[in-house]
């Protein structure tokens, strides 16, 4: 796993035992990730090192700054090193369009977020029905997907969460077939870097829109996490916690059905409940 776990020493204390052990364990990475447009410093975010080009991709298209594979020119590794002359791999370059318009300078983030929160650009629901290229509709014609198969879609994103085993310390994210079937997953200290890097990877693989994918998280659905999905056409966003009020209201206004509480037995469907069948 490389670069993705560091080994720390830690006090292990067993009350039952009234014992303390000292032992090494593993923990998530968790590495500043500076985004450049061109030569311009953009945004700089907290992120577990990995599928960085998917990570940009991905936060570019949920700012509305790109919704076209083609408005990307190339993502490149810029030169970074470490207090021992080693190359970081914390500093991605992207080349977009001449024509592609970039952010005013006002909306650069030139502060670091943390992984706990997102970076989205657009921070009501007016400027997301504005930025997203891939709108849905309200209305559904039939079901997307039965229940009993998205209510089993945390139990295959958790087995399949290979850095979580190891350390129990990152969110996930994965697309899904309405049939179940997991098409990729991303994991990552920030659940809407998990997002970012899975919806990235597709929209780097055109497969834009998602009309026809589902969306599953391991954590709660945030107002960032409906927007992200809602930018890339994803009908379906489930999460295993709760939603916010603001995520609910999002996910009505731009067509999207939005579960909640989603854990083997049960489910909350909050919004346009027709795509459940």
């Amino acid at each position: 796993m490389g670069r993705l776990i560091h080994r720390v020493k830690a006090t292990r204390i067993d009350l039952a035992g009234g014992r303390r052990v000292l032992r090494e364990e593993a923990v998530a990475a968790e590495e500043p990730l500076e985004i450049r447009l061109g030569h311009e410093s953009f945004s700089v975010t907290m992120r577990t090192p990995g599928d960085d080009f998917d990570l940009v991709a991905g936060f570019l298209l949920s700012e509305g700054i790109i919704f076209s594979p083609d408005q990307l020119i190339s993502l490149r590794f810029c030169a970074g090193e470490d207090e021992n002359g080693q190359q970081t791999f914390n500093v991605v370059e992207a080349q977009l369009r001449p024509d592609v318009a970039l952010p005013l300078p006002a909306a650069h983030r030139h502060v670091t977020t943390s992984s706990a929160c997102g970076i989205c650009g657009t921070a009501s629901i007016d400027a997301v029905h504005k930025s997203s290229h891939f709108v849905m509709a309200a209305a559904v014609d039939a079901p997307l997907i039965d229940a009993v198969v998205l209510a089993g879609l945390p139990d295959t994103l958790r087995e399949q969460q290979k850095l979580f085993d190891k350390t129990g310390g990152v969110h996930a994210a994965g697309l899904f077939a309405p049939d179940g079937e997991l098409l990729s997953l991303r994991e990552d200290v920030g659940r809407h870097n998990a997002v970012d890097k899975v919806l990235g990877s597709a929209f780097r693989d055109r497969q834009l829109p998602l009309s026809k994918n589902i969306l599953q998280v391991s954590g709660r659905a945030s107002f960032e996490l409906v927007q992200k999905a809602a930018m890339a056409g994803v009908p379906v966003l489930a999460a295993v916690s709760a939603p916010s009020s603001l995520a609910v209201e999002l996910a009505r206004s731009t067509g999207l059905t939005l579960v909640g509480f989603s854990r083997g037995e049960t489910l909350n469907v909050y919004t346009h409940p027709g795509r459940v069948g």
